[in-house]
């Protein structure tokens, strides 16, 4: 079995690139704290495969994260606090996984790279 961590990130919002690459670390850390910590073990010992994938804007954004939550996934939704580039209580990412490659590539497989 293959374990991956997908995370989905806002185009819209055109953020700079070191607050997109923040954004997607917070999303990243949610997930995982908030995983099944034998999924964790088995990730880290495939060396904790990440994906960072587009979605057009926030409907999009939540879209997926509705899927992965009904799927079963852990997934976890980052709202900004507003203290840089983008007003406060904006969502910004979506993080599903670390979960079995199949069950996330069934929701997010058709999605482009970043």
């Amino acid at each position: 079995m293959t374990y991956k961590q997908i995370i989905l990130v806002r185009q819209d919002l055109k953020l700079p690139k070191g607050k997109l690459s923040a954004q997607a670390a917070h999303a990243s850390v949610e997930a995982v704290l908030n995983s099944d910590k034998q999924k964790v073990r088995e990730w880290r010992a495939e060396g904790m495969a990440k994906i960072v994938l587009k979605v057009k804007d926030e409907k999009e954004l939540l879209f997926y994260l509705r899927q992965a939550k009904e799927a079963g996934l852990t997934a976890a939704l980052i709202t900004d606090a507003g203290r840089t580039v983008i007003a406060p209580g904006t969502n910004t990412c979506v993080s599903i996984g670390p979960d079995e490659e199949e069950k996330i590539d069934e929701i997010t497989g058709k999605l482009p790279l970043l």
